[in-house]
């Protein structure tokens, strides 16, 4: 593929952890990254959580994940 060819294929995915959203975004890239290749970039749709207790207890962010595809 030639480097001004801009065309990605687009997947969403959702990562989570107990500590923070930025850590969820962090497991989900590179959990991604273990069986995708030429990822590009990322779009965070959404951001939740569970609450325990009365504290989260754990973070929820679905992302929009973009890469490009091998040559045929």
């Amino acid at each position: 593929m030639k480097k001004q060819d801009h065309i990605y294929k687009v997947i969403e995915i959702v990562g989570s952890s107990e500590t923070s959203i930025e850590d969820a975004i962090q497991r989900a890239v590179a959990r991604a990254a273990q069986t995708l290749k030429h990822l590009r970039w990322f779009e965070v749709l959404q951001t939740r959580g569970h609450i325990e207790n009365g504290k989260v207890h754990h973070y929820q962010v679905t992302l929009k994940i973009g890469f490009t595809l091998d040559e045929s």
